[in-house]
């Protein structure tokens, strides 16, 4: 994929010092500068769209950038400061996370079931029109043309029971392994069927912040090993939380008159994920925490992130539209 376009001073020195190949100290200390001011680094276009493509390195990489850019220390630097403004301003959004002697696929429940962000799949489901729809896929498609990546970087990080767990789950995103099922592919399909450009990365110009705030968490969480308790943590919770969501999407798809070979990408997470559920929350988590109980405030910090990364793109979208203005930075490319 192409670099995409600067949206600030970071992006603009980041963009052009990853294709002269030389990292400037300037840019380093911009960033430096860049998380230390930032008023809410969550919403902050020029650091999240930084952030991501730091972790673009890790996935796909970019079109006449280097691949040797993914461990260069300096450029690793400047991600690790952005890095820590990301965390803090997740840590100030959840607050403390309450533990209890429940065990954790309990306490797991009793946090989403606490939960009280706005739906926006009831909204999608009874009122989204065609152009909405084009918004919210343009903005999740930042994440689900990943689909398990992120997550799946936890995998090695793991043993037993609580890694069978997370590879069974995996496993089922990429397909169980035909690719025409890859759940990515069934969501690049949606994407075509409302005309949209399904080619990797081509929205990322399109999408807001919060698109990237909530990828840059999961690849955050997957990335670090320190943070393995929290990638399963809000795996976890995405699991918990998908199925019903899923059933009101697929509903609002009907509603404007698109079939099931275009909402089998929600039709199967709602068969999926309710199977997911106890081996995310219980064989997943469950095995993770009997291993390591040190790790249970992390596993529901994860999922409290899950739930306030959600909020965060609802809030933007839904604020957006009672505005009565588009939630993206500009119209989303539509495919040829």
């Amino acid at each position: 994929m192409r670099l995409p376009e600067p949206r600030g001073p970071l992006t603009s020195a980041l963009r052009t010092d990853l294709t002269s190949g030389t990292l400037a100290p300037a840019t380093v200390e911009l960033a430096e500068r860049t998380a230390a001011t930032a008023t809410d680094p969550l919403t902050d276009d020029d650091l999240q769209l930084a952030l991501a493509i730091c972790y673009e390195l890790h996935y796909r990489g970019f079109d006449d950038v280097a691949e040797s850019w993914e461990w260069d220390p300096e450029l690793l630097r400047l991600r690790g400061h952005l890095e820590r403004a990301h965390t803090a301003a997740l840590r100030a959004l959840v607050g403390e996370v309450e533990l209890t002697d429940e065990p954790v696929d309990r306490q797991l429940t009793a946090l989403i079931a606490a939960d009280d962000g706005p739906s926006l799949s009831s909204y999608m489901s009874r009122s989204g029109s065609l152009e909405q729809w084009r918004e919210y896929l343009t903005l999740r498609s930042v994440y689900h043309l990943k689909e398990g990546d992120p997550h799946t970087f936890a995998v090695p990080r793991l043993s037993g029971r609580a890694k069978a767990a997370m590879v069974e789950i995996q496993a089922d995103e990429y397909g169980g392994g035909t690719a025409a099922r890859m759940h990515s592919q069934l969501f690049a399909g949606m994407m075509r069927d409302l005309g949209l450009d399904d080619t990797y990365g081509a929205l990322w110009d399109d999408a807001p912040a919060a698109a990237f705030a909530s990828v840059n968490t999961m690849s955050l969480f997957g990335l670090h090993r320190r943070w393995r308790g929290a990638a399963l943590g809000h795996l976890a919770c995405v699991e918990m939380t998908s199925s019903e969501p899923s059933r009101r999407y697929s509903a609002g798809l009907r509603r404007l008159g698109f079939d099931e070979s275009t909402t089998v990408f929600y039709d199967e997470h709602v068969e999926a994920d309710a199977v997911h559920e106890q081996i995310a929350s219980v064989d997943m988590c469950g095995s993770l925490v009997a291993e390591e109980p040190a790790l249970t405030a992390d596993v529901l910090f994860g999922a409290a992130c899950s739930l306030a990364m959600d909020g965060l793109a609802a809030r933007h979208l839904l604020g957006a539209w009672e505005a009565g203005r588009s939630a993206l930075r500009r119209e989303p490319a539509m495919a040829a």
